[in-house]
């Protein structure tokens, strides 16, 4: 079940509400004034174990550089380039 609630009834019923998203698979959308900032559901849903066969997929869905790409590469070398090195493992901070 999917519920909408305050902020402040949030706060005034938290573990009421933990019970029902453990027990009963409830989903809360926590609103502040009339604006969502949380999402409390349960944490199996967004455990998903991902298996290297589901990176390709996973890849193909982020967004693609295309002409920008080249630019993009120059740029990383640049900052690559600038870097301090770093400190040898002897070396004490």
């Amino acid at each position: 079940m999917e519920k909408t609630i305050t902020a402040t009834e949030a706060v005034r019923k938290f573990s009421e509400i933990l019970n029902a998203v453990k027990y009963r698979g409830n989903h809360y959308t926590v609103l502040r004034g009339k604006k969502a900032i949380a999402f409390i559901s349960p944490a199996e849903e967004h455990l998903k174990v991902r298996t290297l066969g589901e990176l390709k997929g996973l890849l193909a869905k982020l967004p693609r550089l295309g002409d920008e790409a080249e630019y993009f590469e120059k740029d990383l070398k640049e900052i690559i380039k600038h870097q301090p090195a770093m400190p040898d493992k002897s070396e004490k901070f």
